[in-house]
């Protein structure tokens, strides 16, 4: 991923909050039949390896933990995301030299993908995946509330998925290279869109 000095994301703490924020990445991997992905949940551990290990699990029945990658695997984090249109810049009122652009935060991990069908790690795996989201709800569902022998038949239809992170390109493109004028317009169109999202993205961008 193309990454100007101005965009990157380089402090790991703030790359990992950004992989959790987003909750979900495409996983690709490269192989004999080409490039397949497939979006998962995933569960971060920051503190396995230098940069982090990601756990997932991907259907029996998907072709993808079937075919042996080719290198690296790639996961793909999306996160918040907005067009900002030119009207915005105090700069086009003074010379009308500005275009269209796009603001994202995006995380590319890179690392060797390992599959696996040990009943007891993916007994492990979705529930800690469970409890990772099911923690804010005032009366969370845990994996334990249904009957083990149900749990278990359920375990038979997904492969687990571990992947070490060896490289992250981290991108968090948020108006930085637009002076404090061509900014602040940004903010304020972004506030008054009825998309959530582009509201969100208003909150990241600095003013100064």
């Amino acid at each position: 991923m193309y990454i100007p000095p101005a965009f990157r994301l380089e402090d790991l703490p703030d790359v990992h909050s950004a992989m959790r924020d987003a909750r979900s990445a495409t996983l690709v991997t490269a192989t004999d039949q080409g490039l397949i992905g497939t979006p998962l949940p995933t569960l971060l551990n920051a503190d396995e390896g230098q940069y982090g290990t990601l756990y997932a699990h991907v259907a029996r029945a998907n072709p993808q933990w079937k075919l042996a990658p080719v290198g690296e695997a790639m996961a793909i984090f999306s996160g918040p995301e907005a067009y900002v249109t030119p009207s915005w810049y105090a700069t086009k009122q003074e010379t009308h030299k500005v275009v269209p652009t796009w603001n994202y935060v995006a995380i590319h991990a890179y690392g060797p993908v390992e599959f696996f069908d040990d009943a007891d790690r993916l007994l492990g795996l979705v529930t800690r995946l469970t409890d990772l989201h099911e923690q804010s709800r005032q009366q969370p569902w845990a994996v334990a509330d249904a009957p083990a022998d149900f749990i278990k038949s359920q375990l038979r239809g997904i492969v687990g998925l571990r992947m070490p992170i060896t490289r992250l390109d981290a991108k968090r493109k948020m108006s930085q290279n637009r002076s404090a004028a061509d900014r602040a317009g940004v903010i304020e169109g972004l506030s008054a869109s009825d998309r959530a999202e582009d509201r969100h993205v208003a909150s990241l961008i600095t003013k100064d």
